[in-house]
């Protein structure tokens, strides 16, 4: 299949359209549309190879924004379209974009079978935990508890965790990253886009308007450092202002140590593993929440696996080698047939 990387030295300028970018100032948006076009610019992507497929909220306005082919399409449904797209011709660089009420809502089943099916694409999963183009109502991921515009005495749902849901739907490729570090972002988008098959991305994003500082316990200067687990393949998983707190297992729990502590010493850390292909580690750093441990950012998980496009066109191949019809003439005109004079 044609290979969309190419050495065509473009910059993150080159990937900006000429539209006038209409988010409310401030919105987190806007550092992941400055992470995506820097990684496209990296990645050296043709501008004519690359695809943006959204659905609708406020981050499905990205296609718009990025000088490159894209589709805004209907509620839930992107990952639908994208699908077709990839399937119609997979020499292309897929991109999805959603929301969380896009896609943990409405388009609940087609985001895990997208992840099942394991297509070569993309999926930003902007996660500000409220719906924001509808003006402010509790989302899938937001807290139980919270009061919005449609949960007034607080919501009495439990919120979806998105990497749980992706791990439990069998993905080979997540990550999360806040939207308050974009070197960090644009680092993870060139490992989803490298990754061969479907690259969940989930952006811990903040709305300004509706849900301001939804995440600022994570993402706060005075606090980011002991509250962010910023993961790194190889290396230990060690967090805080001085690299001293750390994450073992203890029997089948994690646990928040410090070194130097009760006889702790780095020996004792977890070494992080991006490439295990048992999930039950990554499933575990997913799950890890404030107060008790920090949240977990960076790519969690990042494991090869059949790709559905690959699978599909290698059947095509195989059912032409043996088919009796070579054409859609030999069909056509195959079996019981009618002359009309």
């Amino acid at each position: 299949m044609e290979n969309s990387t190419l050495q065509c030295g473009l910059t993150a300028k080159d990937f900006v359209s000429n539209q006038q970018v209409k988010w409310c100032p401030g919105c987190g948006d806007y550092a992941v549309l400055n992470a995506v076009q820097k990684a496209l610019a990296e990645l050296n992507i043709k501008k004519e190879n690359a695809v943006f497929v959204s659905g609708i909220g406020c981050s499905s306005r990205f296609p718009y924004y990025m000088s490159t082919y894209g589709f805004h399409t209907i509620h839930g449904r992107a990952s639908a379209v994208a699908t077709g797209v990839k399937i119609a011709n997979p020499g292309l660089s897929v991109w999805i974009v959603s929301g969380d009420g896009d896609s943990l809502a409405i388009g609940g089943n087609h985001f895990i079978h997208v992840i099942r099916r394991n297509l070569n694409m993309n999926l930003i999963l902007f996660n500000n935990e409220i719906y924001g183009l509808t003006k402010g109502q509790y989302s899938p991921t937001s807290k139980r508890g919270v009061i919005t515009k449609s949960s007034p005495h607080g919501t009495i749902e439990n919120p979806f965790i998105p990497g749980e849901l992706a791990i439990g739907a069998g993905s080979n490729f997540y990550a999360r990253v806040p939207d308050t570090n974009v070197k960090l972002m644009t680092q993870v988008m060139i490992a989803a886009e490298k990754h061969n098959g479907l690259s969940l991305v989930e952006i811990l994003q903040n709305c300004v308007i509706f849900n301001d500082d939804v995440h600022e316990a994570i993402t706060g200067k005075e606090s980011k450092a002991d509250n962010q687990l910023i993961l790194e393949h190889g290396k230990p998983m060690l967090f805080g202002k001085e690299l001293k707190k750390g994450i073992r297992l203890k029997g089948l729990s994690l646990e928040v140590v410090t070194i130097g502590e009760n006889g702790v010493t780095e020996n004792d850390i977890l070494i992080h593993d991006v490439h295990s292909e048992n999930s039950t580690l990554h499933y575990m750093l997913v799950r890890m929440k404030l107060p008790e441990f920090p949240v977990a950012v960076g790519v969690i998980r990042d494991v090869k696996g059949p790709v559905y496009e690959e699978s599909l066109y290698d059947q095509i191949e195989q059912e032409k080698l043996t088919s009796k019809f070579k054409s859609l003439d030999d069909l056509f005109v195959s079996g019981n047939t009618f002359r009309i004079k």
